[in-house]
């Protein structure tokens, strides 16, 4: 099953999501954050079994920047 991260950078972590599934987790580098979202969508999923969103949209926009 192919899944989507979004992943950001808060104070010395990377939050990684899911939005498919609903699913988050985190870690010091990318590849860590990314590892422990897949641990907890693949345990989420043996918990709470389901297809994920195919109506999913992933988009980006802009807005003016303030200095």
């Amino acid at each position: 099953m192919l899944l989507t991260a979004i992943i950001h950078r808060e104070e010395d972590w990377y939050v990684a999501e899911c939005p498919e599934v609903g699913t988050a987790s985190q870690g010091k580098t990318v590849e860590e954050a990314i590892a422990n979202l897949r641990e907890a969508t693949e345990v989420y999923l043996e918990e709470f079994p389901q297809s994920p969103s195919s109506n999913l949209i992933v988009a980006t926009f802009e807005v003016p920047a303030h200095a």
